[in-house]
């Protein structure tokens, strides 16, 4: 038995005895202008339904990818052709399709139904709009049928099969490109591979004196902006509007109107203590990450050059005050 199709049997035999409304109105239609016909045209809701209801049940029965949703009987076939899931054999879970003339012609297909039972050349089948009402079960023989559909051989993408690619991701690498160079030339175009020298080591280190004097400035230029940012800044405090409507509230005999405003006017401080906590956690985080740069090896080289400057200029002074007439 056809797996997908033993699904769809299922829901068959729950549904058989369905009749249609004296116009024609069926739940089947109805389902399917509304969920799978894209201008909802309110005609599928009274058209002949032995398709329509292969659609609601493979919905019922979430095997829509397999089984196919359709209201022409024609197009459905057509799709089990495309999908390489089309043949002659009868099976119990597979859709047969028939036509009346006995042409076998796919686009001379009149009616639809799922096999439940097979004799022979004799088959038991559950169909939709059987006899022009009802969903019932019906004895067919193979001169009318055209072919079959078998929903368990549509190849249906899964999590498994479908593999997730980024929108912009560059196309994979070739087996070539993950294959190790062990030798000294490119395999692939048989050319000698050429190192790029190391860059000159003078270079290297003016560089990282550029690094180290760049960074001084800007750990000296981040303290001076931090001096001028004020400490307390105003605080705005936003007042109630009158579009607020307050609606009266009974107080508690314990408490009174001047409670209310004693504790009010206390609170109200809290929003400029909160901002300057703020700014304080603020220059914490600020000068948090710049200290490491103190710890620099570079930086404190140049940290006791200064030192030493500021020494020998120190000594001078001394030497010339020492030296002045009328300063000893």
């Amino acid at each position: 038995m056809d797996p997908v199709g033993k699904k769809l049997l299922d829901i068959a035999k729950d549904q058989l005895g369905y009749t249609e409304k004296g116009d024609g109105y069926t739940k089947f239609g109805d389902w399917y202008a509304k969920n799978i016909d894209g201008d909802h045209d309110s005609y599928f809701k009274t058209a002949p339904w032995c398709d329509m209801f292969l659609a609601w049940a493979a919905d019922k029965a979430g095997v829509q990818d397999s089984a196919g949703q359709f209201a022409s009987t024609i197009d459905h076939a057509k799709w089990f052709k495309k999908q390489d899931a089309w043949g002659t054999k009868p099976e119990p879970g597979a859709i047969v399709f028939f036509d009346w003339s006995g042409s076998h012609d796919v686009d001379q297909i009149d009616h639809v139904g799922i096999v439940e039972k097979v004799d022979g050349s004799t088959l038991t089948t559950i169909e939709g709009n059987n006899g022009g009402y009802k969903l019932a079960r019906a004895t067919r023989d193979m001169d009318q049928v055209v072919g079959f559909g078998y929903p368990g051989k549509v190849k249906v993408a899964t999590e498994t099969t479908a593999k997730y690619a980024p929108r912009h991701a560059a196309p994979a690498p070739t087996v070539e490109h993950l294959t190790p160079d062990t030798g000294a030339t490119n395999v692939q175009h048989d050319k000698p591979v050429h190192h790029t020298p190391l860059p000159n080591q003078e270079m290297i280190l003016g560089g990282l004196l550029a690094l180290v004097l760049c960074g001084t400035v800007a750990l000296a230029a981040g303290k001076a902006a931090a001096a001028m940012t004020p400490t307390s800044p105003p605080v705005r405090v936003r007042k109630r509007g009158k579009h607020h409507r307050v609606t009266p509230v009974e107080l508690p005999a314990e408490i009174t109107p001047a409670v209310l405003e004693e504790a009010e006017t206390a609170t109200t401080i809290m929003p400029a203590l909160s901002l300057a906590a703020a700014h304080e956690a603020e220059d914490r985080e600020f000068w948090g990450r710049i200290a490491p740069l103190a710890e620099d090896e570079e930086l404190s080289f140049w940290d006791s050059l200064h030192a030493e400057s500021t020494l020998s200029t120190a000594a001078r002074e001394r030497a010339e005050y020492a030296t002045t007439p009328g300063f000893r």
